[in-house]
């Protein structure tokens, strides 16, 4: 087992290993002074590993409540929202209770937000099952739903009270979704760490998944404690993400988080190589990594559809637009554009 400490508004730890689920009731002892858990999980995830949780947590004494939605980025809404409030309220949970999140990045977003804003702060404990959350979304205290017109346009800052990364429940994940948490790897090894570029270049990413998830937990836990509230060096972590996000959106979110984030680093390199900010060299090795995950795709819609919605990314501010771009493997910079300007860098990307 690792664990890596984030110390932030609030400190916590984040453990990366095997067995947590099956004894979730142990982790959680020292952060309760309440005797009331409600497990918030998805359709898909639930029947997997949600009954074995509410099983440890009974069996240690505790009053368990469930909330199960259906999965998917559609039901990141504001009627989940609510009905999740309601179902806390329903159980009659308090600030000395918990919330349990086990699931994807939909899931931990969701509870988070729902943990930050019930009775004003309710403890929170998340349990990612897919990469992506393992690496990203679990960590960092972000959490929000979505708008009908834009991502996560709703929420808070709020961090957890401890985070779970418990590797046998990735062995289970469809392809697909073990690409999408790749891609967030890839995003880490690109902003900051050219060692693990090489390392998940050379070795599958799954064949070192404790190793992995470690160092890209790390280098977040570094820029969330240096940035916590995102007006800054935490930008950084959004490399991909302005086209990205725009890709989804357009896709109506069925192009998942990861590979349309794969898009977005692959056309922003694209445009910064047209630019001068970085070699061909660069966008070459991050092509073939891109490439060797199944991640390297076509940027398929115009660049008016996709402007129109980075005109309602929630990175604007007063005209003004940060785009993140690579100068080498492992080296990127936050540069500021007036948001015109974005719909050059995404013909240059390659849109048509």
């Amino acid at each position: 087992m690792q664990v890596v400490t984030v110390n932030a508004s609030k400190k916590y730890d984040v453990k990366i290993g095997t067995g947590f689920i099956e004894k979730i009731g142990d982790h959680i002892a020292p952060l309760m002074s309440g005797k009331k858990v409600m497990v918030v999980s998805d359709d898909n995830v639930f029947p997997l590993y949600g009954e074995k949780a509410v099983k440890s947590l009974s069996e240690a004494g505790y009053v368990v409540s469930t909330f199960v939605f259906k999965n998917g980025e559609e039901s990141k809404n504001i009627t989940t929202y609510n009905d999740l409030l309601e179902a806390l309220f329903e159980a009659q949970l308090t600030r000395k209770d918990l919330i349990v999140a086990i699931g994807g990045g939909v899931v931990t977003d969701l509870s988070g937000f729902a943990s930050a804003t019930f009775q004003r702060g309710i403890g929170l404990v998340m349990v990612p099952t897919t990469l992506l959350a393992a690496v990203d979304a679990s960590v960092g205290g972000k959490n929000g739903i979505n708008l009908s017109r834009g991502k996560n346009q709703v929420g808070t800052f709020c961090q957890p009270s401890l985070v779970l990364c418990d590797i046998e429940t990735l062995w289970t994940l469809p392809r697909e979704e073990y690409i999408n948490g790749c891609a967030e790897i890839i995003k880490y090894s690109m902003i900051v760490n050219e060692g693990l570029f090489e390392l998940i270049r050379d070795k599958e990413i799954r064949d070192q998944y404790e190793d992995i998830i470690t160092r890209c937990i790390t280098i977040k836990r570094d820029f969330v404690e240096a940035d916590e509230f995102d007006i800054g060096k935490r930008m950084m972590l959004n490399f991909g993400h302005t086209i990205g996000h725009a890709v989804e959106a357009c896709s109506g979110y069925k192009i998942p988080h990861g590979r349309a984030v794969a898009i977005g680093m692959a056309a922003i390199t694209k445009a910064a190589v047209i630019n001068g900010y970085c070699t061909e060299d660069t966008r070459m090795q991050l092509d073939e990594l891109l490439e060797q995950y199944d991640l390297l795709d076509e940027l398929k819609y115009t660049a008016e559809e996709l402007m129109e919605c980075v005109k309602v990314d929630k990175k604007n501010s007063s005209g003004m637009l940060r785009i993140v771009i690579p100068k080498a493997i492992g080296s990127c910079w936050i540069k500021e554009i007036y948001k015109e300007e974005c719909l050059k860098w995404i013909v240059l990307g390659g849109a048509r």
